[in-house]
């Protein structure tokens, strides 16, 4: 059973890529999470996480509702991280996090994927997008055959400031820089909706057709991203830079 969370698309592309080659069926959490779906899951022997990286962890998202549901029959947990750079010291979270479902601890991949975050770096035009991901396929192959083969990953690096980052400045960066109060939707908005319709948090509602955020934002950067005619900024932040989601390329 895979359980995938994407904001813009490449933890959903990497998850498809798995389901494919191991014929398995793929658990939507956005969805889930969303519809605040804590349900038990009947899952097999095997749970495969395919996520992005939020602050040099698995979502914190991702981490609660986890946490929270009960995965029935499964034994083992590998963990696919995607990222702009780097997953930092994730991993070691990742082994807590198997440890208190009482599941073998399996490992955790990186996938370096098209940056997302607008609301802090640039995010690449879809050229270089592609260039990224074709540039990703061996990671994705090497993640499939341990998989397949049901096989650890190996253990990612480590080092000092790697564990500085997914350690105390993950909290950090939550309490500081994860915030909606800086969206905005300008003159451009048509009130699609499509920004509420894609956030996983139920954070946005639309206000005589505009968007209006709330305070349960994660920063998964989809409302933003898939807005068709991206008349969404981020403060001044995101002005000029070009927008993002997987399914563009």
């Amino acid at each position: 059973m895979i359980f995938c969370f994407s904001g813009t698309g490449n933890s959903r592309y990497v998850a498809g890529r798995i389901a494919e080659a191991l014929r398995a069926p793929v658990i939507n959490m956005n969805a889930r999470i969303r519809a605040g779906d804590e349900s038990p899951v009947e899952t097999g022997r095997d749970a495969i996480v395919v996520t992005p990286t939020y602050a040099w962890r698995i979502p914190r998202i991702v981490d609660e509702w986890l946490s929270h549901t009960e995965l029935v029959g499964a034994e083992r947990i590998w963990f696919v991280m995607d990222c702009g750079s780097e997953i930092g010291g994730a991993a070691k979270y990742n082994r807590r996090l198997s440890r208190r479902k009482g599941l073998e601890y399996m490992g955790t991949a990186q996938i370096v994927m098209p940056e997302n975050y607008i609301a802090m770096f640039g995010v690449p035009g879809a050229e270089e997008a592609r260039k990224i991901v074709e540039s990703a396929e061996p990671s994705i192959r090497e993640v499939l055959s341990r998989l397949q083969a049901g096989e650890p990953f190996d253990a990612p690096r480590g080092n000092l400031a790697d564990r500085f980052l997914s350690g105390p400045v993950n909290p950090l960066f939550y309490r500081f820089f994860v915030k909606a109060n800086a969206f905005r939707a300008g003159s451009g908005c048509v009130g699609c909706g499509r920004c509420a319709e894609k956030c996983p948090m139920n954070n946005i509602r639309l206000q005589n057709g505009k968007p209006l955020w709330g305070g349960r934002c994660t920063h998964c950067m989809a409302c933003i991203g898939y807005c068709p005619t991206e008349a969404i900024e981020y403060g001044k932040k995101s002005v000029g830079k070009p927008r993002y989601h997987f399914e563009e390329l």
